[in-house]
This record gives C-alpha cells, sequence and structure tokens, in this order.
C-alpha cells in the first residue's frame, strides 16, 4: 500500500479513536474510553508494522 494512502488510514484511524475516546468520556464511561483510545493506538500501530498480504501469481507457483 503506498504510503500517503497508509498515513491517510491512519490519520482517520486516530482521529476516529480519539472522537470515540471523548464520547466515551463526556458519557462517564471511563474504562471504555481507555480501550477505544488503546486499540485505535494499535491499530494504527499494526497497520504500519505488519504488512500486507500479497496473493501469489499463478503462474510464479508452477
Amino acid at each position: 500500500m503506498p504510503h500517503h494512502i497508509k498515513f491517510m488510514l491512519s490519520l482517520a484511524c486516530l482521529l476516529t479513536a480519539a472522537g470515540g475516546y471523548f464520547f466515551m468520556i463526556h458519557l462517564g464511561k471511563t474504562g471504555p474510553s481507555y480501550a477505544v483510545a488503546f486499540l485505535g493506538v494499535f491499530a494504527t500501530l499494526a497497520m504500519w508494522v505488519f504488512p500486507e498480504v500479497m496473493k501469489k501469481n499463478a503462474t510464479s507457483l508452477k
């Protein structure tokens, strides 16, 4: 995946997690708000650390 697309997805993921975090804080749910913040950061880091799955070409298997 090109880096500019991965960067935009990371930004969207972090902004969504931040929005969810502040929404949960507004509702008074501190425990779930920490989970939302952690999962947003974890998903973003996982997108950068783990490689993208590529399908092998049928002709390269022969």
